[in-house]
């Protein structure tokens, strides 16, 4: 099957981190269609691992869930920035450790219906104290829990945010 054809981009808004694409596709069928899509920079996430098997999430403000939520260690890339720098970066920034191992688990696509994120989510390990330095707009909690724990928050419903759940079974998935 052909791949579709862009036509045309219109740029509707531009913001701190999103821009908005009005765009115009002809999908292989032939027909003509408008896509509102999100362009995002994208992110790395980390799941800190400690060496008795202790996961280091946090417990974040986000305005757009309705409140606070339990998730990994998460941050937008910066302008052509290498998404294991990141990974580095946020780790210590939220949650003050830094980490002696960053491995590449999954690169993802958070929602591919209307954007173009892609989130690459490291396991760190080897953790060592650094420093927590939030950003003014960041409003957390550092919590951590044993690994079993913390799956079993995924299934009671305690952990609903997709980047986290999926960092969590892949290095489960790692271990075995």
């Amino acid at each position: 099957m052909q791949e579709e054809r862009l036509l045309a981009t219109e740029r509707k808004y531009t913001g701190k981190v999103l821009k908005l694409d009005l765009d115009t596709v002809e999908l292989p069928n032939g027909k003509m269609t408008v896509l509102e899509i999100l362009r995002h920079p994208g992110a790395s996430a980390v799941v800190p691992i400690k060496e008795d098997g202790t996961v280091v999430l946090i417990r974040q403000l986000r305005h757009a869930a309705g409140g606070f939520i339990y998730e990994i260690p998460a941050g937008k890339l910066d302008h052509h920035e290498d998404p294991k720098i990141c990974a580095a970066r946020e780790l210590e920034e939220e949650v003050g450790y830094c980490a002696g191992t960053l491995t590449l688990l999954t690169s993802i696509w958070t929602a591919p219906g209307f954007t173009d994120e892609i989130i690459h989510i490291y396991q760190a390990s080897d953790l060592q104290p650094g420093r927590q330095n939030l950003d003014q707009d960041e409003v957390l909690e550092i919590v951590e829990w044993p690994l079993e724990e913390a799956l079993a928050k995924i299934q009671d419903g305690t952990i609903r945010d997709a980047k986290t759940i999926i960092g969590l079974q892949m290095v489960v998935g790692r271990k075995k």
